[in-house]
């Protein structure tokens, strides 16, 4: 389970949000931690490519048209008690408090030499690594973290299509440590093992679920987008794409598991909010909001760039939770 705990509107453009797991602590793992570190390269890779290459094949869960799926007979009563919820976008541009907004990203090219991994546990959370994917993976050591508490790293590999998700990490020598790590091929379908988790608390890639400027700017986002509730509006439980359970303590017909998705009702009117907030309200509509981690109730996240535009993204507050519908799952 992550914490998502602030209010937003900043980012600046490499994205990582919230995966604080209660289990009981396990041993440190160190995984290759005898490989050397490779001699840098140059790479001129931007986080503009991530928006040229599939983020998972059309028909992964995250793409998926389900403008037309039905509604859970027990909609009006799951949202009830943050109906009158805005959204709250937990991205942006600039800082709040000293701290940048969203999730950092690094793209890198395919010749980016791979570090070590050590998984363990520290004052933040647990060790993971026995729901980890081993290194090494290609993280440049300067790449950005998540502010915060989570610490998230997210690397795209532009070449060979696959992802790089670490979660409470930081740098150490010659070498990443973190409580976990997930490696995803984004051109593959494959879930995590049942029971994982992955950097995120449902065993789900971030990535995949971010709001991107590049993807905006372009007139439309093809996925769906990543969120959280708190607590108690969830369930502990998951429903596929998710995989691995987070602490919800809601009740059932009350509450959502990780994995289940609210969409935008078809008929909510967007057309007094400008283009960029069109853009998100259409996925919103066509692709869904699925819920990854605990949090605060209906963050909406997204990644880091200094061209938003933190006025237009405060107009998402004037959608509530009561403007959405849950997708039937099998209660």
């Amino acid at each position: 389970m992550k914490k998502i705990i602030k209010l937003v509107f900043a980012i600046a453009f490499t994205a990582l949000a919230a995966c604080n797991k209660n289990e009981s602590a396990k041993t440190p793992t160190q995984k290759n931690d005898s490989l050397q570190l490779a001699a840098p390269v140059t790479c001129t890779a931007t986080k503009a490519d991530a928006e040229a290459i599939p983020i998972f094949p059309s028909t992964n869960a995250w793409n998926q048209d389900i403008s037309t799926f039905p509604v859970d007979p027990y909609s009006t009563q799951i949202i009830a008690k943050y109906a009158a919820t805005g959204l709250h976008p937990d991205f942006g541009s600039g800082t709040y408090d000293g701290e940048t907004m969203g999730f950092p990203f690094t793209v890198v090219c395919g010749s980016q030499p791979k570090v070590p991994i050590v998984f363990r546990a520290n004052d933040v959370d647990d060790n993971y690594g026995d729901e980890s994917d081993p290194g090494p993976y290609p993280i440049p050591l300067n790449a950005p973290v998540e502010d915060g508490g989570d610490a998230h790293v997210i690397v795209v590999d532009k070449d060979n299509h696959m992802l790089y998700e670490l979660y409470n990490a930081n740098v150490n020598g010659n070498h990443w440590e973190a409580s976990s790590g997930a490696v995803f091929n984004l051109n593959s379908n494959a879930l995590r093992p049942e029971g994982w988790t992955s950097a995120d608390a449902a065993g789900l890639p971030i990535f995949a679920g971010l709001v991107r400027y590049d993807e905006v700017i372009k007139g439309e986002i093809d996925h769906a987008i990543r969120f959280t509730l708190q607590r108690g509006n969830t369930l502990n439980s998951h429903i596929l794409p998710a995989r691995h359970n987070g602490n919800g303590s809601g009740l059932v017909h009350a509450a959502l598991p990780f994995g289940a998705r609210l969409r935008l009702k078809a008929g909510f009117n967007i057309s007094g909010f400008p283009p960029h907030i069109q853009t998100i309200l259409k996925a919103f509509k066509k692709y869904g909001i699925i819920l990854a981690d605990i949090g605060s109730n209906m963050y909406i996240s997204g990644s880091q760039d200094e061209r938003w535009n933190n006025d237009e993204l405060a107009l998402l507050h004037q959608v509530k939770a009561s403007d959405f519908e849950v997708i039937k799952f099998n209660n």
